[in-house]
């Protein structure tokens, strides 16, 4: 078994969840107002959790994805990963007041520090466009690891047309770029997974979210 040891902040640039550090505290207010919570209640559904499951949330932000789940599913094990000290706070809070018990730990999705095939499902909501495109295979190269052989990836990503149509100027539409057609689905297949068609679902603003399952394949599992 590998379990990684993850950079600290100062040594790894990200992009915090609204795209903004000072952004954070709106950052519940923005996934109440353009719908978040369908689209996290359909992962969920998606997943097909049993009791015992255990559960990783890359890049949990404030926790609302884990807390859903968690409600859902009070026998599931859940784990949330960021690289956002003050998002993990907040997600620690309403984790109390929901009565929800999670492990919420600082790190990377480039470097899990978990052990391999630790994990039977894996969550990832909106963050992979804030990545870069080596951080994103690296990412799903994780994800790979830390899947057990019959384990589930269910990924969330915003859909973009071939004009590369999505958020504003800057540095997260240049990492939008990944995402045209079927980008994201390619890139999870060449990670070593079977994927299953596209699901898509609108958001009340903001576009169109894919939702990908994806399963180890046979030869990237053993």
């Amino acid at each position: 078994m590998i379990e990684r040891t993850s950079h600290s902040s100062s040594e790894r640039e990200y992009v915090p969840g609204m795209g903004k550090h000072f952004l954070l505290p709106v950052y519940d207010v923005v996934h109440h107002v353009f719908g978040l919570q369908p689209i996290h209640r359909e992962m969920v559904a998606l997943a097909a959790l049993r009791d015992g499951h255990r559960v990783l949330d890359v890049g949990c932000g404030t926790g609302n994805l884990l807390r859903t789940t968690g409600k859902l599913h009070r026998e599931v094990d859940l784990v949330g990963l960021d690289p956002d000290q003050k998002a993990l706070a907040r997600a620690r809070r309403k984790a109390r007041r929901a009565g929800l018990t999670m492990r919420l730990d600082h790190g990377f999705a480039q470097e899990l520090p978990y052990p391999d095939a630790s994990f039977d499902r894996v969550f990832s909501s909106l963050m992979l466009h804030h990545l870069d495109t080596a951080s994103k295979d690296a990412l799903l190269g994780e994800v790979r690891r830390v899947l057990r052989p019959d384990g589930l990836l269910v990924l969330a990503d915003a859909v973009v047309d071939g004009h590369g149509h999505g958020h504003g100027p800057g540095r997260m539409s240049e990492h939008l770029r990944d995402n045209v057609g079927d980008a994201v689905s390619r890139r999870i297949v060449s990670a070593g997974f079977t994927v299953e068609p596209t699901r898509t679902m609108g958001l009340r603003i903001g576009g169109t979210i894919g939702i990908e399952l994806a399963r180890p394949t046979r030869a990237a599992a053993d």
